[in-house]
């Protein structure tokens, strides 16, 4: 064979491998997109090959259902003045579950469509955007139904009219002063749940509201998730059962529990950890909150999720105040 021969023949063998191997990588990329902005349901995890396709992007989770409760806003806009989107600053340590995440402004949930409550509720918070900001006032603020939820699986506020309990906050108006807008979206019914009135929404769970906000004058960064807790109770035969009623028309679950866990990011970066399980019954106003501290573990197992699993517990100086 020629040596001209023998280079047309390499020269066309290029193109052919090149071409094949372009197809490949668009045919990926279309899998791809398709699994990510496309699917309700979540990856075949018995898929190895597909999920090594999908490309991890910083602070969002590869799969899962994900979508906006309000437009999403152009890249300009949603960047923080540090140049970071405010959802990845909000879940800068790992998201706790990937169902039917929603994103706020200020604010980020998964949404339980079976119980109509929040699975989790997180909260990044800093003394700047808890301040008290006059031309901010929740009074203002309506509760409302959240038209991102399918009419099925919505709550409305017919659910809780006449049930004998509070549309409680999971993130706490008074945790998004910055602006009108933020709090107006914490009173999204996605972001409420059925609390006992006296003695716990308007009282200790507020206390404790208000203590994590104070946190803020001495740590730089504080991380929350709150949520809900269905745990069980032996009864009269000795038998552990899950039991909890539900409200309204849509069957609203009302939680046994809630919980808090908190990241608390110190000046130095180190990294401190409290958490939290308030029962949902009126409590003794005299009660002080560390009553209320349990290990972490305890709650991943109950809620079926792990928090803040971008931090290694080693990485801790402190869990409940006690160091690690």
């Amino acid at each position: 064979m020629s040596s001209n021969l023998m280079s047309r023949f390499v020269l066309l063998s290029s193109v052919g491998i090149g071409s094949y191997y372009l197809g490949s990588f668009v045919e990926r990329r279309k899998i791809q997109d398709k699994t990510v902005c496309g699917n309700e349901d979540y990856v075949n995890q018995n898929n190895p090959d597909l999920l090594s396709r999908i490309k991890s992007m910083p602070g969002l989770p590869i799969f899962g259902s994900i979508s906006a409760a309000s437009p999403i806003p152009n890249e300009n806009k949603s960047l923080t003045p540090s140049g970071t989107s405010r959802i990845g600053q909000i879940m800068k340590y790992g998201f706790p579950g990937l169902d039917n995440v929603r994103s706020y402004d200020d604010f980020v949930l998964s949404y339980d469509r079976r119980t109509r409550v929040a699975h989790w509720v997180f909260e990044h918070l800093t003394a700047e955007n808890v301040r008290r900001n006059e031309a901010v006032d929740r009074a203002k603020s309506d509760f409302k139904a959240d038209e991102s939820i399918h009419p099925f699986f919505r709550s409305l506020n017919s659910d809780y009219k006449g049930s004998g309990f509070d549309r409680g906050h999971m993130a706490a108006a008074g945790n998004h002063r910055s602006e009108q807008k933020h709090c107006d979206q914490t009173f999204y019914l996605t972001n409420m749940a059925p609390q006992v009135g006296v003695g716990f929404n308007r009282d200790k769970w507020n206390h404790l509201e208000s203590y994590i906000r104070k946190l803020t004058k001495t740590y730089p960064n504080v991380y929350c998730c709150t949520g809900p807790l269905y745990l069980p109770r032996k009864e009269a035969d000795g038998k552990l059962y899950v039991r909890y009623q539900v409200i309204g028309a849509n069957n609203v679950a009302v939680p046994t529990h809630f919980y808090k866990v908190v990241v608390l990011e110190t000046a130095d970066r180190k990294l401190e950890m409290e958490a939290y399980v308030l029962p949902n019954q009126k409590i003794d106003d005299d009660t002080p909150l560390n009553m209320f501290l349990v290990p972490p573990e305890t709650i991943e197992r109950a809620a079926g999720l792990l928090f803040f699993d971008k931090i290694a517990r080693n990485q801790l100086t402190k869990i409940n105040g006690k160091k690690v």
